[in-house]
C-alpha cells in the first residue's frame, strides 16, 4: 500500500527523533489524522508517541515522538503547547467567527487546536510559535475582542451534551449499530453507508458488514455521531445489546 504524506511525515519526524534524542512533533491533528498515526505506530518498531492536545477533552491532537529515555507516562505535553482566552464585548461570537478571524492573521489550521467557546468566551490552543500573534488579535467578526494568555490546567472544559442509547442487534455489523445508532431500517443504514455517508473512527467505511466494536466512534453525515459505549446481554429473542452515547 503506498504510503500517504501523512504518514511520510511521522516516519521523518521518527527517524529525527531517534537521531537527535529529542522529543519531534507534529501540528494539529484531526482525529482522523490522528487514527491514520496510531494505527501505524501500532506497527512501526521502536515508535513511541503520545497524543495530547492541551486538555484530556480536546478532539484535535498534537502527536509526540519520545526518544528512549522518555516514558509516556513521564512526558509533559503541557511543555509544548499553549492556549490564549478571548473575551469578547457586545456580542457572542460563534466558532465560525472565531475560525474565520483566525485563519485570516494567517495561521495555519494545524498551528490551532480545538477552539471552545461559552457565550462570550473563547478558548483556543495553538502551538507555542504562533501564540504571541494571535494574542494580538482585536476584532472578531463584528465584535472587540481581549485576548490574554490562559495556563492550559486553568482552561474549563467544555460541556459536553450526550444522549444515552441501547438497542439490540443480531450481530455488530456496522449496518446494523447505524441503524440503532441514528433510528434507521437496517436497510436504509445499508444505503447511507454503501453511498459513503458513514465514517467510523473518522475514516469512511463502505463495508456494512464491519465488526463494531466498543469504543468505535460512528458518524452519518447529515445526523451526527456516536461512540460504542459497551455491549453486554442478550434478548429473549438471543439479540445483543448495546450501548452508545449519540454527541448533541
Amino acid at each position: 500500500m503506498e504510503k500517504t504524506e501523512l504518514i511520510k511525515r511521522a516516519e521523518d519526524l521518527r527517524e529525527r527523533c531517534e537521531r537527535s534524542g529529542t522529543v519531534t512533533h507534529t501540528g494539529y491533528l484531526t482525529p482522523a489524522e490522528r487514527y491514520e498515526i496510531e494505527h501505524w505506530a501500532a506497527h512501526a518498531p521502536d515508535c513511541t508517541v503520545v497524543f495530547d492536545g492541551g486538555r484530556p477533552e480536546c478532539e484535535r491532537t498534537v502527536c509526540f515522538f519520545l526518544p528512549e529515555y522518555l516514558e509516556p507516562e513521564t512526558f509533559e505535553a503541557a511543555e509544548y503547547l499553549r492556549a490564549i482566552r478571548l473575551t469578547a464585548h457586545f456580542g457572542s461570537p460563534g466558532h465560525r467567527d472565531y475560525m474565520g478571524a483566525l485563519l485570516g492573521m494567517g495561521i495555519g489550521r494545524e498551528w490551532l487546536g480545538d477552539i471552545w467557546v461559552t457565550e462570550n468566551v473563547a478558548y483556543i490552543f495553538c502551538l507555542p510559535s504562533v501564540q504571541r500573534h494571535l494574542l494580538s488579535i482585536e476584532k472578531v467578526g463584528r465584535c472587540g475582542v481581549t485576548a490574554e494568555d490562559a495556563a492550559l490546567d486553568a482552561v474549563p472544559a467544555p460541556e459536553r451534551k450526550v444522549q444515552q442509547k441501547s438497542f439490540s442487534v443480531q450481530s455488530l455489523r456496522l449496518d446494523a449499530v447505524v441503524g440503532g445508532m441514528f433510528n434507521l431500517s437496517r436497510t436504509e443504514a445499508a444505503r447511507q453507508i454503501s453511498a459513503g455517508n458513514v465514517s467510523i473512527n473518522y475514516q469512511e467505511s463502505l463495508k456494512t458488514d464491519f465488526a463494531v466494536k466498543d469504543g468505535d466512534i460512528i458518524s452519518l453525515r447529515g445526523a451526527g455521531k456516536g461512540c460504542v459505549t459497551g455491549t453486554g446481554g442478550t434478548s429473549r429473542k438471543g439479540r445483543l445489546f448495546v450501548y452508545a452515547e449519540i454527541y448533541r
